[in-house]
């Protein structure tokens, strides 16, 4: 059977020791719907709590550093909609990434990205920590590497860091489609050069650089993952945390948000240390 990674994406994007997921992995993705479930059930039991729960003692106590939520490839925010509401829920201040779907060029997405968290630095006086999924997180990675001055901390979720071609072939499908469209005139689409050029190389290097000193990064991953290789999502530089998920339920399954809660207030503690030493010093 002929790779249809190959005829579009550059071979530095599948390093050795990584592979596409087999084609009937994206089976395991069906599990989405019960992760859903699983929301609902929590979310209508938290629901029955706060109303059993005087109004004076509902409100969450404020965390520090706020975070920006950061969809996958073809995702806009409203993909990470639901896992905002539960960090809301537990003190944290989130924000939208602005972006409405995630099939630009990854440099433009990126530079958007930076922006906004200039925007959010410079509002809230602190730096941000950013959670990402899939292609989502691989950005919050290079931001980091690029601006540790607007970064905190990083959370990816499902990011092919290692091995960003290392996706299904369903996958490959859409970006193939993207790529022939933008070589047609469509403007605002990811481009070959985005895939294979040198935007391509760019963003990869930047992947792989060191985390700086001082930000905090855990990469979650799932074995279950149906759309890409579970082995390229961690990290050598991030604390990994492994959970049972689909891809695309993560961004919603209530357990991998514990995990993401978890990685963010071991970073909002820390800050509200600093902060603390700063105020006694």
């Amino acid at each position: 059977m002929t790779d249809v990674t190959s005829s579009t994406l550059a071979d530095f994007l599948l390093p050795t020791g990584f592979e596409c997921p087999r084609p009937s992995a994206v089976l395991r993705e069906g599990s989405a719907m019960l992760e859903a479930g699983r929301y609902a059930w929590r979310a209508a039991g938290e629901r029955r709590a706060r109303r059993a729960t005087p109004y004076a003692g509902r409100a969450a106590s404020r965390h520090g550093d706020p975070v920006i939520l950061v969809p996958g490839f073809l995702a806009g925010d409203g993909t990470l909609s639901l896992m905002a509401r539960a960090l809301r829920a537990q003190g944290f201040r989130t924000y939208r990434s602005q972006i409405h779907a995630n099939i630009g060029c990854t440099l433009n997405a990126a530079a958007q990205l930076e922006t906004r968290l200039e925007s959010i630095a410079m509002r809230r006086g602190s730096r941000v920590q950013i959670v990402g999924h899939s292609l989502g997180g691989m950005l919050a990675r290079g931001i980091a590497v690029r601006r540790p001055d607007l970064v905190s901390n990083i959370v990816t979720m499902g990011s092919p860091m290692l091995a960003p071609g290392a996706h299904h072939r369903s996958l490959a499908a859409s970006v193939d489609l993207l790529v022939r469209l933008s070589r047609a005139g469509v403007p605002g689409l990811m481009s070959e050069e985005c895939v294979a050029g040198a935007c391509a190389r760019q963003s990869f290097s930047e992947s792989r650089q060191p985390v700086p000193a001082g930000i905090g990064f855990t990469a979650v991953y799932s074995r279950r993952d149906g759309i890409v290789d579970w082995r390229a999502c961690v990290d050598p530089e991030a604390e990994a945390v492994e959970v049972t998920a689909s891809h695309l339920g993560m961004a919603f399954d209530p357990r991998v948000i514990d995990v993401v809660t978890g990685a963010l207030l071991r970073t909002s503690d820390v800050s509200a240390v600093e902060v603390d030493r700063g105020k006694s010093a």
